[in-house]
């Protein structure tokens, strides 16, 4: 469970469109603010859909071979099997394009009217769902009876969060450094966020598809 958690959240934790989207919420006018509540509501959203999983279980792992961790296993399948789909479509799409990325200007522009309420709206709309999925079917397999297992879960939470908390740290006590290095890494997500999709959805669709077939084969 330690290594599937560890992958999903660094997965999420640089998912292109998610870092993308909290960056242009820092650039705006009020962005730490705005920065804060997008964090919070990420966080309840991503606690609420762990602990959902963990009532449904009790806080105890299903016996191996179990319909249960069989049901697991399948949905981690499934869900690796359709973003080796998505990178694979991404890639294929991006090879076709003749036209450069349009810069987000305008989307910029919306997003600095957005209110702190609307920012954190965005929070649990823009989480890789298909990334948080797969990590709700590997806390399946938590047993509460250990406090490593709730050290583990933690550290899933902060290292899916990771990206946007150092983000929201750094423009909070170094605002002007802050603008200028996060400003080079929205120019260098405008023009790699497709290879940085493909990369990402290939890698983790490829680790939850080889570690689903083993654990349904084992």
């Amino acid at each position: 469970m330690v290594l599937d958690l560890v992958l999903i959240g660094l997965a999420i934790a640089v998912f292109p469109l998610s870092v993308t989207a909290f960056v242009l919420v820092l650039s705006t006018s009020g962005g730490v603010l705005k920065g804060l509540a997008f964090i919070l509501a990420w966080l309840a959203c991503f606690v609420a859909v762990l602990a959902a999983v963990l009532l449904t279980t009790g806080g105890k792992p299903p016996a191996p071979a179990s319909a249960p961790s069989t049901a697991s296993s399948a949905v981690k399948l499934a869900i690796g099997v359709g973003l080796v789909g998505y990178g694979w479509y991404r890639r294929r799409r991006s090879r076709r394009a003749d036209r450069p990325a349009k810069p987000p200007g305008g989307l910029t522009a919306r997003l600095d009217r957005i209110s702190v309420w609307g920012a954190a709206a965005m929070g649990p709309l823009l989480q890789p769902w298909g990334l948080v999925a797969a990590g709700a079917a590997t806390v399946v397999e938590a047993d509460l009876s250990h406090t490593s297992s709730y050290l583990v879960l933690f550290g899933y939470c902060v290292l899916a969060t990771s990206s946007l908390l150092a983000m929201e740290v750094y423009t909070a006590f170094a605002p002007e450094s802050a603008r200028l290095r996060l400003g080079k890494l929205r120019t260098w997500l405008q023009t790699h966020q497709e290879q940085a999709l493909v990369a990402v959805s290939l890698v983790a669709g490829l680790f939850l598809v080889s570690r689903s077939i083993y654990q349904l084969t084992s």
